[in-house]
C-alpha cells in the first residue's frame, strides 16, 4: 500500500501531495469521531450539551476548531490531550503534553 501511495505522490506536485494528505487526515478524523460516538452511544439521543444537528455537522466538518472538538468530545464524556513531538532528530526535546482538557 505504501508503495502505491509513493508512486501516486511521485506524479503529483508538492502542493497537491500536501492537500491530499490534509484531506486524508480530515477524513480519518471524521471516521474516528464517528466511531467514538458509536462506541459510547449507538444513537445521538443521549448527548446533552450538543444537539443532533451539531453532532452531524461536526462529523462532516473539513476544518474543525479545537474549541469545537473539545465541546464535541465533552458531550461524549471525553477529554482531549494534545501532544507535541519533534519531527526530526535535530530538536532536543521529548514528546510532551501541550494541552489537556
Amino acid at each position: 500500500m505504501n508503495d502505491a501511495i509513493k508512486m501516486m505522490e511521485s506524479k503529483m506536485s508538492p502542493d497537491a501531495v500536501l492537500r491530499s494528505r490534509i484531506m486524508a487526515e480530515q477524513e480519518i478524523l471524521a471516521i474516528r469521531l464517528n466511531k467514538l460516538k458509536e462506541k459510547i452511544d449507538g444513537n445521538q439521543t443521549g448527548f446533552h450539551s450538543i444537539n443532533v444537528k451539531s453532532i452531524s455537522r461536526n462529523e462532516r466538518q473539513t476544518d474543525m476548531k479545537i474549541s469545537t472538538l473539545i465541546e464535541y468530545l465533552d458531550s461524549l464524556g471525553l477529554g482531549l490531550e494534545i501532544k507535541i513531538f519533534p519531527k526530526n532528530n535535530t530538536m532536543f526535546f521529548e514528546e510532551e503534553i501541550l494541552l489537556r482538557m
